[in-house]
């Protein structure tokens, strides 16, 4: 079964290249890297979506050819958010939000079998058809990583050149740290009467209040104690910043056409902080999937009544575990879909519409993704 490609109008950046994949070719041929690693990440708040399983497939198939051109092993690297938001409520008293993420709300082993459950059968498949390989890493296991920890601990005494690139209207990044009492893990969302003291190289405390229990404080060290939680460009900022530097290694992050606003901000506050510009990582943005008025895909509001399914979309695209067929039928129509995408640049650097995406789902071309 067959179905015609999709008719793209040419833009400056397609009409530059001759397949979409090229153009990460100067960051490889300026970074000579030994692997080449696709950072992909998702926040683990419920079943994935088409957008999600289009990101991810893509970023696994970009992999693949990437590879081929240029002979680089490379491999995915795929964070689960686990720092969404599980509750949210409002403190009456005060007015303050309250946020209680996913890690401290299901704990460390119902958060691996969320995403043992949602995404790991994906991504073995898609490894094991393109033979690229994955890891899958935790914000939790990332923020108390130590390397983490001390680049966010560098970062703290230049954070004044960095915080209006990270919240332009506010000048406040945002920081969490969840109450350490026993069950709890409460945080302020929006960090109103959070403050952040930079005691050295080595340690920060950060003080907050709870929902529950009051005022507290918690200690920021190497070693992993306290949680860390960052507002989104916030983490982005450091997660980069990690990275840079890494010998032999380029990491490519790979993230929605949405992003293409906010990697902006994350840009300005890198090269705040000292990055030049050919130090910045290097980015790929995948294609959108657009409601009937133009505006990102969104389960959420469709689920709350704000929107609705955009004509010729299937309920299965806001749920793909209700996909009318078996897992392994799905990665076939995924990587199909990849291939069509990939063919052209002009497929590529666009959005789709859910009707159209779901068209070329349901009516795919046969793959011929390279799988060595």
């Amino acid at each position: 079964m067959t179905t015609a490609y999709p008719v793209s109008p040419n833009t400056v950046l397609a009409n530059a290249l001759s397949h979409a994949e090229d153009v990460l070719t100067p960051r490889v041929l300026d970074a000579a890297p030994e692997r080449i690693v696709f950072v992909v990440g998702t926040q683990i708040n419920g079943a994935p979506h088409i957008g999600t399983s289009l990101v991810q497939s893509l970023t696994f198939a970009t992999a693949a050819r990437i590879r081929g051109k240029f002979g680089v092993p490379a491999e995915v690297q795929f964070g689960a958010l686990d720092n969404a938001p599980y509750a949210v409520v409002t403190d009456h008293e005060t007015g303050h939000r309250y946020q209680r993420a996913y890690a401290q709300a299901l704990g460390e082993q119902g958060v691996v079998e969320q995403v043992d459950k949602l995404y790991r059968p994906l991504f073995t498949i898609l490894s094991e058809r393109l033979n690229v390989p994955y890891t899958v890493e935790t914000y939790s296991q990332q923020q108390a990583g130590e390397h983490f920890r001390r680049t966010w601990l560098r970062a703290l005494p230049r954070m004044d050149a960095a915080r209006w690139w990270l919240a332009p209207s506010s000048g406040v990044a945002h920081i969490r740290v969840p109450c350490p009492r026993p069950a709890c893990g409460w945080a302020e969302k929006h960090a109103e009467r959070t403050h952040v003291q930079h005691v050295g190289p080595e340690r920060a405390i950060v003080s907050a209040v709870c929902l529950h229990h009051g005022e507290y404080e918690v200690k920021i060290d190497p070693t992993g104690e306290g949680y860390l939680d960052l507002a989104t460009l916030y983490r982005n900022l450091i997660k980069e910043l990690a990275v840079t530097g890494k010998t032999g290694t380029l990491y490519v992050m790979v993230k929605g056409g949405d992003w293409v606003f906010g990697s902006q901000l994350v840009d300005g506050a890198l090269q705040a902080l000292g990055l030049t510009q050919g130090q910045l990582p290097a980015r790929l943005f995948c294609p959108m999937i657009l409601s009937d008025t133009g505006a990102k895909l969104s389960k959420s509001l469709i689920r709350e009544g704000r929107a609705a399914l955009p004509e010729g979309a299937a309920p299965w695209m806001l749920d793909t575990r209700d996909w009318p067929g078996s897992l392994a039928e799905y990665v076939d129509r995924l990587l199909s879909m990849a291939e069509v995408v990939l063919s052209d640049p002009r497929h590529f650097f666009r959005s789709y519409s859910a009707g159209e995406l779901s068209r070329m789902m349901t009516a795919p071309t046969p793959r011929s993704v390279s799988a060595p």
